[in-house]
């Protein structure tokens, strides 16, 4: 029986070097190649006669070399090899660049067959690049190619050999994962036959079928893990919170109107925390829609009880700004709030966690800094943890585990479409606020470029002066070094419509200068985003020198990012410079305007986060996204779906459309499973039925104890071990 945990560097061709490589793209056993599936196909199994091809297009051509094979040296890096090619309706020249080794390998008057892109000049047919088989020996063209995502040094050719020599070394064993009757129920190919042709398809009907049982096994499994995990819950007692505890109490205090929506919510919450089952409760909603005010509602039911409760944010700045909000509602309630960062002095902390244990603090406020050890809470009896994708299933458990199976909400202001949600949160109920306060106006976005600058920076001082504040965002610090908020190379090269280095460097038939062009133009893309200290600088002494103008970025020591952020809510700064460390929960109700450098390097969530920093107060607010004019196609697209909407639940739609999962659902989101080969966008209705294929399988094996579930008990074993270890 063939071990599928091996190591990665034993199957043939592969060896320590290219292990390494292939460690990069998270590939470490036989399974992890098996399972590494194709982005994309090019089809080369269909050929076309010289006359009938188009201009552009990647084409088979199956033709005789009729002439010998020139090489032509034109400078010190530049080798240009070129030979002509009959079919019997007409001719094309052959081109590579650097490849000499070809003169070697092509032989005048054999027939061969090229697949490459075809360039139409006025009386002439170019080739570039292609790949090629001697006829009759098809290795690279006759067929359907799988494109791998790649990385730089690996090449695909690489992969495809590590590829087929792992399905090789797997042909003929079981490797079946899923029970027989689950195949014949819903008619699934096995995982012999689905691997091989999502690997190397025959055809298209076979490759659509391999990819159905692949899709089907990975929702699944993904379905059963989540209601074991709600199923664990359930099974616990939880705390039954005093019912003579009101909320209203709180409302009734507050100086502004809770909306419909977060009365609803509120309305769940009490219901869930008055039952003896832990509540374990997903809030939505949108940016600026109320979370945090319903989390204080839901505290004070908790430490009226006799209860602690525990705030967890993912950052200082947060943290500080849910701290003060606490305190302001809670206090004249006699509600002892404290707050407990990372950089909180040794002596402070000491004292926080001697009251925690005596009970002396009731809602303690932190971040990351509350999973530690010494943090000992004596009667934990709620947890709130706010922008759940920041932290991992694991943080989540242990922070519970400081009580005795507390009550959970788990906060996000990053919207998910709710059918999506319903689904991907299985071990969670669902409340989403899905209106604003009434006094919120809409902001008015517009998507702007570089001949806009003036006009913008006018409108920025208009707004100053009439006595309101401006963020201006940009992704880098420095231009050697990326701040832990802002895009890595690789990105940068995506943001701009570039196809990435590491992608071109795999395909065989780009040239050696083409490469070379493309990172002398991803670096001169990298020094172009200017850095938040140059922006600063820019702002301050060039465009506003009579303006008060700051900066703040991830890397600064906490203590001078508090004092910057309480400067700008003070109104002391009016111009604050900044990475998308304000990405989440910073609320300065007087700041009315945010500018984004750099627009089309962003995501359209994280853009609509960071619109969110504004239009909190009574002003009219605005964001003005400025983007590049070559910036890619999918750029332009997002710059326009912001100037459209400012619904949070139609922007995720749109982002899952233009991203698709792999990168909705990326690593930056720990609480949300990742998938290697199913879509939510184009899957959805499969998410569907799987769905209650999984309920009904829960229903008749709770557990997955019997005989006939073994195997897929393993595979959830598996999946809740992958979970958790987030």
């Amino acid at each position: 029986m063939v071990d599928l945990k091996q190591n990665v560097q034993y199957v043939k061709s592969v060896g320590p070097t290219k292990a390494s490589l292939l460690n990069n793209l998270n590939i470490y056993t036989l399974n992890d190649l098996l399972t590494y599936f194709p982005r994309e196909y090019e089809d080369r199994s269909k050929t076309k006669n010289i006359a009938d091809v188009i201009d552009g297009e990647e084409v088979t051509i199956q033709a005789r070399v009729i002439s010998e094979v020139n090489i032509t040296r034109i400078r010190k890096n530049m080798v240009i090899i070129k030979t002509v090619i009959e079919d019997d309706t007409g001719r094309c020249t052959v081109t590579w660049f650097n490849q000499t080794y070809i003169k070697q390998r092509i032989k005048r008057g054999e027939m061969y067959r090229f697949f490459g892109k075809i360039t139409r000049e006025v009386n002439h047919l170019e080739m570039r690049n292609p790949v090629f088989d001697e006829a009759g020996k098809e290795k690279n063209t006759g067929k359907i190619m799988p494109i791998y995502p790649s990385t730089y040094k690996l090449s695909q050719t690489a992969i495809r050999q590590a590829v087929e020599n792992a399905l090789l070394m797997v042909k003929g064993e079981d490797i079946e994962t899923l029970p027989e009757y689950i195949l014949k129920n819903y008619n699934l190919e096995d995982l012999q036959k689905s691997l091989q042709e999502i690997h190397f398809p025959s055809n298209i009907e076979n490759r659509l079928s391999a990819r159905k049982r692949l899709v089907f096994e990975e929702l699944l499994v993904m379905q059963l893990a989540l209601l074991e995990l709600k199923g664990k819950t359930e099974d616990y007692e939880g705390i039954k919170f005093s019912k003579d505890v009101k909320m209203s109490d709180v409302m009734n205090s507050l100086p502004f109107k809770l909306t419909k929506a977060q009365l609803k919510v509120l309305e769940e919450i009490d219901n869930d925390m008055e039952s003896n089952k832990p509540m374990n409760r997903l809030l939505q909603g949108d940016v600026g829609s109320g979370k945090t005010v319903v989390s204080i509602i839901s505290a004070y039911k908790a430490v009226k009880s006799g209860f602690q409760v525990a705030i967890m944010a993912p950052t200082a700045i947060l943290a500080t700004q849910h701290f003060e909000e606490f305190k302001k509602i809670l206090e004249p309630f006699n509600i002892k709030c404290e707050l407990i960062l990372g950089a909180t002095k040794p002596k402070q902390k000491l004292e926080i966690t001697e009251k925690l244990a005596n009970g002396e603090i009731d809602v303690l406020i932190g971040t990351h800094s509350l999973l530690t050890e010494n943090v000992v809470f004596k009667n934990l009896g709620l947890v709130v943890t706010d922008e759940q994708h920041r932290f991992g299933v694991r943080q989540r458990e242990t922070i519970t585990n400081k009580g005795n199976h507390p009550d959970v909400l788990v906060m996000t202001a990053t919207p998910i479409p709710r059918t999506l949600a319903l689904i991907l949160y299985g071990d969670l109920d669902i409340s989403i606020i899905d209106e604003l306060p009434p006094n919120r106006k809409k902001i008015e976005t517009y998507a702007v470029t570089k001949r806009m600058e003036e006009r913008v920076n006018n409108f920025i001082r208009k707004n100053i002066e009439e006595g309101r504040q401006v963020y201006v965002v940009c992704p880098l610090v420095e231009d050697k070094e990326d701040d832990d908020e802002s895009l890595k190379e690789e990105k940068i090269n995506e943001r701009v419509g570039l196809k990435s280095i590491e992608q071109k460097e795999n395909t065989e038939r780009i040239n050696q200068l083409e490469i070379e062009e493309m990172k002398i133009e991803a670096f001169k893309q990298k020094a172009d985003l200017k850095a938040v200290k140059e922006w600063t600088e820019i702002y301050q002494k060039q465009i506003f020198p009579d303006l008060r103008v700051a900066c703040v970025y991830g890397k600064m020591k906490p203590k001078e990012k508090e004092e910057v952020m309480e400067k700008f809510k003070n109104g002391e700064i009016d111009i604050l410079i900044s990475t998308t460390v304000i990405e989440v929960g910073v609320n300065v109700p007087n700041a009315s305007v945010m500018v984004v450098e750099n627009a089309d390097r962003f995501g359209l969530a994280q853009l609509h986060q960071l619109r969110g920093r504004v239009g909190r107060g009574e002003y009219q607010s605005y964001c003005i996204l400025k983007y590049s004019s070559q910036a890619s196609q999918v750029a332009k697209e997002r710059m326009k779906i912001m100037q459209e909407t400012n619904d949070g639940f139609v922007i995720a739609e749109k982002d899952l459309e233009l991203r698709g999962t792999g990168e909705f659902f990326g690593t930056k989101q720990h609480g949300l499973p990742e998938f290697k080969i199913a879509n939510l966008f184009v899957d959805m209705p499969m998410l569907k039925s799987v769905q209650s294929v999984a309920l009904k399988i829960e229903s008749e094996d709770r557990g997955l104890k019997q005989e006939k579930n073994q195997k897929l008990r393993k595979l959830v074993d598996e999946k809740l071990k992958q979970s958790i270890s987030l």
